[in-house]
């Protein structure tokens, strides 16, 4: 059986505390180590992801500037810093990314997803989001992102999209 290279069980193999070689239990998300009696748990990093729809009712999907997924769509958004809301960081991810501003915003739900960057898996918790901003005029591609596009959501090839969690989230919106 080949391991996932990027699986926490494959990289986080030591013990943070104390650097010896740890067991990892795959049934609840945890290293422990045997020596100093840590135990790391991995838990979900929470992220939002913005629905923002144009006047004839296309959403707007990001293009990805950087892996993972490179040149894929996705939902403008991010990840959300520690100490932040997930209003205030829907907020500066879309101004980030867009240059917009949000004006107002609703919850539509969350969608666990798995996110692989720089060899290690992160499992999230995207927080989607309906927007109105400002303005769909002027926006600039900035950030980690290289363009936009905008979709009609019934028409939408779901493998233009990079990660399960925004096709999951662009299901649950065609089922609407």
């Amino acid at each position: 059986m080949i391991k996932d290279p990027t699986h926490p069980r494959t990289v986080l193999r030591y013990c943070q505390k104390c650097g010896k070689e740890v067991q990892f239990d795959s049934q609840n998300f945890k290293s422990v180590c045997d020596h100093c009696g840590f135990q790391f748990y991995i838990n979900s990093a929470a992220a939002v992801a913005a629905v923002i729809e144009s006047d004839n009712g296309q959403v707007l999907f990001a293009v990805r500037g950087r892996e993972p997924f490179i040149g894929m769509l996705d939902l403008p958004g991010g990840f959300i810093d520690v100490g932040e809301t997930a209003e205030n960081a829907l907020m500066r991810e879309i101004n980030e990314e867009l240059g917009a501003n949000v004006t107002s915003s609703s919850y539509l739900g969350s969608f666990p997803n798995e996110y692989s960057y720089g060899g290690l898996t992160y499992y999230t918790l995207d927080l989607a989001y309906r927007c109105k901003v400002e303005s769909l005029d002027n926006l600039k591609a900035q950030d980690d992102i290289s363009g936009w596009e905008f979709h009609n959501l019934k028409e939408m090839d779901l493998e233009l999209i990079g990660s399960t969690s925004m096709k999951n989230i662009v299901r649950f919106l065609q089922n609407e």
